[in-house]
């Protein structure tokens, strides 16, 4: 695509890599088949092709505008489209740099500066986010339904952990949000990786991995908390630890870009390059072990939700219901998993309408098999699913956790 930079954008820090992205698409239009946006609105501006144009004209000079801005903020950032695309245009990021610029040019209403500001400070205080939560079961009875649906199903909550006694350690990302919306996620991820030899260390000084930040109009931010992460990372690393494990695919998806994000930074470039390296969503690292071992022979049907930064920005598509069937679980047949649930970080929050509606529609497929329960790999993903009152949705690894207990330790 034939792109001429305005004097001001070629003056933007990533203006070669937005000229290079831009050039590469070829108008086809294959994204927007897999578009979800593209197909609940059926608007050109409301698909990646449409939304490429937007950014080239304001990187060309044409003002944004408010539309320019809803029609960005629209997208989901799923990456579907990334998977479908046969130029390989580079499309979350081009959709960084545009962001970047609208959001510049055009002020948000005061309502929405204060969600977004929400939602960070959130981010960056899990415990205080951990104790709303708390505090909202209390007086769930009272709460309106939009935010009773936010709550977490109650279940049973087992946050022990196997002792630091392995010679093969990785790091676990403790994440902001899941702490308090699903305990027992990364405790039962620990006791699965101790079965397998490994022991994961918790680093307390480890926050949010700023892809909240960087989402929401706070680029900077989130740069600055990957160089936190990375600190705190840092001495582990250097003491020999042998992957970063994620339980959540979101922020694995952020920490997976830190080595591009951080490229220009002298300070952080070459840590930033090997975090990225290390970087391992946790089925990527139970997948290479012998998991025939821990053979669970579980009776349940589970429906299996793969997370879109699992499928499309982490390419471990299939990845999730090749270990369950490897345990001997019964998975049901699940149409166009390639979709969107919605979730998105926090755009289930920032465009509800749509993000029900997509909703929905993954959850009509997701039980068209009748499973007993739905699985996924993301958080975000399992609290919107979730938030349906329907079939109950849990992180997969606390189904392999649950099974495993009823088995002889290989301790």
């Amino acid at each position: 695509m034939q792109t001429t930079l305005s004097d001001n954008a070629k003056r933007l820090a990533r203006a070669e890599e937005a000229e290079h992205i831009l050039r590469t698409c070829v108008h086809c239009g294959f994204c927007n088949a897999t578009c979800p946006t593209y197909q609940l609105l059926g608007d050109e501006l409301d698909g990646p092709r449409g939304r490429i144009y937007l950014i080239k004209q304001v990187l060309e000079g044409h003002p944004a505008s408010a539309k320019t801005q809803l029609h960005l903020d629209r997208c989901l950032s799923c990456r579907n489209c990334e998977t479908t695309c046969p130029s390989g245009v580079d499309y979350h990021n081009l959709l960084d740099i545009g962001r970047a610029v609208v959001d510049q040019a055009v002020p948000r209403p005061a309502l929405q500066r204060l969600v977004r500001s929400s939602l960070r400070q959130l981010a960056a205080h899990p415990e205080t986010f951990k104790h709303l939560v708390y505090a909202g079961r209390s007086v769930e009875a009272l709460l309106p339904a939009a935010v009773k649906a936010k709550l977490p199903r109650h279940s049973p909550v087992d946050t022990s952990r196997p002792p630091l006694r392995h010679t093969r350690q990785v790091l676990m990302l403790e994440g902001c949000v899941q702490p308090g919306l699903s305990p027992n996620t990364n405790a039962a991820a620990a006791r699965v990786l101790d079965r397998l030899g490994i022991s994961a260390i918790s680093t307390r000084a480890a926050g949010c991995c700023g892809a909240i930040d960087y989402h929401l109009d706070a680029q900077a931010a989130g740069i600055e908390r990957a160089r936190q992460l990375i600190d705190a990372w840092w001495p582990a690393i250097e003491a020999g630890a042998e992957a970063i494990v994620h339980t959540a695919s979101g922020c694995g998806a952020f920490v997976a870009d830190y080595g591009k994000l951080l490229q220009h930074d002298p300070h952080y470039a070459a840590k930033a390059r090997r975090v990225s390296e290390l970087s391992k969503d946790l089925v990527q690292l139970v997948s290479a072990e012998p998991l025939e071992r821990l053979a669970c022979h579980a009776d349940q049907l589970l429906a299996v939700h793969c997370p879109c930064t699992l499928q499309h920005a982490l390419r471990l598509g299939g990845a999730l219901e090749t270990v369950l069937k490897r345990l001997g679980f019964n998975l049901s047949h699940v149409a166009d998993s390639h979709l969107c649930c919605g979730s998105a970080g926090t755009y289930s929050l920032t465009q509800p309408a749509l993000a029900r509606q997509l909703r929905d529609n993954r959850l009509d497929a997701l039980e068209d098999g009748h499973p007993d329960l739905i699985v996924t790999a993301n958080i975000g993903c399992q609290a919107h699913l979730d938030s349906a009152g329907r079939t109950p949705v849990r992180h997969w690894i606390e189904l392999v956790d649950a099974a495993l207990a009823k088995s002889p330790s290989l301790a």
